[in-house]
């Protein structure tokens, strides 16, 4: 199993649902910047992280409405995380799918 260990200033979990996401933005140290519930889509999503962009990377869980967020990331040129939920933690140990 692969673990992905860079560091960035900002860190971006999201929470997927089929018409909303569950947005959690946090700093190097655990700190919440960021929480917000958004309808899923890219533009109010491109908004709401647009002040994290110069340093931020994106992690969602694996799950059957992923593809778009990929996508999304890549044509914005943000770093993206796909992986289990279990395995989804920076530093601090707090949970990066949205908010724990």
């Amino acid at each position: 199993m692969n673990f992905y260990n860079s560091t960035h200033r900002h860190y971006c979990g999201i929470d997927l649902h089929a018409r909303s996401l569950y947005v959690c933005i946090m700093d190097q140290q655990g700190e919440t910047l960021l929480h917000k519930e958004i309808p899923a889509k890219p533009e109010p999503l491109l908004r709401l992280i647009e002040l994290y962009l110069d340093d931020l990377v994106i992690g969602v869980e694996c799950m059957h409405c992923w593809y778009w967020i990929a996508d999304f990331c890549e044509d914005q040129g943000i770093a993206f995380i796909l992986g289990h939920a279990l395995y989804m933690t920076n530093s601090s140990r707090k949970n990066l799918d949205s908010f724990s």
